[in-house]
Parts: C-alpha cells; structure tokens; sequence
C-alpha cells in the first residue's frame, strides 16, 4: 500500500539509509589518543629528540621532551628517535610610512621532522609544521629584541605541540 501510492518510496530510501548508516559506523571505534590503553604514552616517552643548532630549535626540543614525557625528562632508552631541523623568520607585516620602521610582524617558526625506528632505522613519520606568532615591535630597541624572542618563544611551543600531535597519532597507530 505504500508504494503504490508513490508516498511511501522516500521514505524507505530514507530507512534503508539510517540502517546503512549506523551499520557502518558500529563499526568504528572511538579512543582517546593519549589513554593508558592505548600506549601512546609510553610510546611517546621512548623517543630521543636530536640536538640542537640554535636558541629557538633547543626551545622546540626542550618543550617536547616535556611534552612527551610528561615532565620526566629525556629518556635513556630511547625505542624511536627524532630528527628535526627548525627555522625561523621575522616578518614585518605593518610598517610606519613616515619612518619607514616596522612596527608589527609575525615571527614564523617551521619545523622539519623525521620519526623513525631507532632499531632498524623505518621511517615512522616526516612532516613539516609552522606556527606563527604575533609581535608589536617597540621604538626601544631592547623591547623590541625581547619582544621578539617572546614571540619565538611562543611560536616554539606552539610548533611543540603540533609535532607531538602528529607524534603522538603515527604511534598510536603502531
């Protein structure tokens, strides 16, 4: 009686689509990235961070270690290991015509990294992040130098907890 008056077709397409729909998505499960259960903890506090170059990389290096361990400290056995190369560049984004001096920019810090295996040497994961960070350059000149590496700073530890982001969901895949 449904379908022959022509009423009832949309909404068995609309049925049969519900149940399609929650047959596909009984399928899926849902965890949290850093639970217990889940190991990404201790996963991520087994990965060595290479050295350093400059102030800015050992500030990225420095928050993940952090980031990673929870506070611990670097480890000493170290199961993953990443290899990381960060720049920075200063942009000055709005400039005083009449002085023609900067007097706000953006600090732009990237990061290229390498998650690999430290036993066999496998490439886990590579990427590259950027975080960008705001900063009003003062007529002082030292306000101006402080408030630039603040916005390193600030830009360090945003890039930090970007890369432990992706660290933390190519392990849980693991």
């Amino acid at each position: 009686m449904l379908l022959s008056d022509g009423i009832g077709l949309p909404r068995l397409v609309k049925v049969l689509a519900g149940i399609a729909l929650v047959g596909a998505l009984a399928g899926c499960q849902v965890r949290p990235l850093y639970s217990t259960e889940s190991g990404t903890e201790g996963k991520l506090a087994s990965v060595s961070i290479s050295e350093a170059d400059d102030r800015v990389e050992q500030q990225v290096r420095n928050d993940l270690i952090f980031l990673f361990s929870g506070g611990a400290g670097e480890t000493q056995s170290a199961a993953y290991h990443l290899e990381m190369d960060v720049s920075v560049k200063t942009v000055g984004v709005l400039n005083d015509v009449t002085t023609d001096i900067d007097r706000a920019g953006r600090v732009i810090v990237t990061a290229d990294y390498n998650l690999t295996k430290s036993d066999s040497g496998e490439t886990i994961t590579s990427g590259k992040r950027s975080a960008v960070a705001v900063v009003d350059f003062s007529p002082q000149e030292f306000a101006k130098l402080r408030a630039k590496r603040d916005a390193e700073n600030r830009g360090a530890r945003e890039l930090a907890e970007l890369i432990r982001a992706d660290v933390a969901t190519a392990l849980a895949r693991r």
